[in-house]
């Protein structure tokens, strides 16, 4: 595994950081390759934290290695977007557990975005989301121009994505683009816990909500209860529905994990 990410792993949950804090945690090739491994490698785990090294947590895309000056002609952005950028937001929503993020800095360009791609999403009250495209003449990547206006509604979408003004965590929690701001020292202890009680859930039916609530920002009501009563069945059917209700009944504490 490259060194540009570390991998703790834990009983059932996987904790993944970013680890290029010389450079914010910013993305070149290497750093995308190993963070998608590290996914894929993470796959079966119940539930997966994602957070940076240092001082921030991801100052997007590292522009170093995309510097018009040292090209060969014109550069394709796109080429950055569909070879790294999109298979990663969405391996990310595709991940059948939760997978939350621990913002502990700044999170500016796509590395805003990144975080804003996880399920849910911690942030130490010091924290910054930046939608920092603007200020170099290019529109908010790795999903943002999708993310912001669902998450916050357009008018705020546009503010933040024409002015590249920094938001703070508690006015991003406040706004609803994350779940919580914490206080700094408060931040990892907090994320790790969620973490933990994520994976000794049902995960099978964790997995179904995440794809569920994924698919209600493109359905109408009809198409929303057609897929409830889909997914439902597909739920009821798994072991974990079975204990679940069984742990219910007999006043204990259910014991998740029997896979299909």
């Amino acid at each position: 595994m490259s060194e540009t990410i570390r991998v703790e792993r834990h009983a059932d949950w996987v904790e993944l950081t970013l680890n290029r804090p010389e450079k914010l945690n910013s993305f070149n090739e290497e750093m995308h390759l190993a963070l998608r491994a590290a996914f894929d490698a993470a796959a079966e785990a119940r539930a997966i934290l994602l957070t940076g090294a240092g001082r921030g947590f991801c100052a997007g895309q590292d522009l170093g290695d995309r510097d018009p000056a040292k090209m060969d002609g014109t550069p394709d952005l796109s080429q950055t977007l569909t070879k790294f950028y999109n298979p990663l937001i969405r391996q990310i929503r595709a991940l059948p557990c939760p997978v939350i993020c621990a913002v502990n800095g700044v999170a500016a360009g796509a590395g805003a975005n990144v975080a804003l791609a996880c399920d849910i999403v911690l942030a130490a009250t010091s924290a910054r989301f930046i939608q920092s495209f603007g200020k170099i003449g290019l529109v908010p990547d790795a999903g943002g121009t999708w993310t912001l206006p669902h998450l916050i509604g357009m008018a705020r979408a546009k503010a933040l994505a024409l002015t590249a003004e920094p938001l703070p965590a508690e006015t991003a929690a406040d706004w609803g683009l994350i779940w919580k701001a914490l206080p700094d020292d408060a931040l990892m202890p907090e994320a790790r816990a969620l973490a933990k009680k994520l994976s000794q859930g049902p995960t099978h039916g964790l997995g179904q909500i995440k794809q569920a609530l994924h698919a209600s920002m493109a359905n109408t009501m009809e198409e929303q209860l057609d897929l409830e009563a889909q997914t439902q069945k597909i739920c009821g059917a798994h072991p974990d529905y079975a204990e679940g209700v069984a742990a219910f009944l007999q006043k204990r504490t259910p014991n998740f994990g029997v896979k299909e």
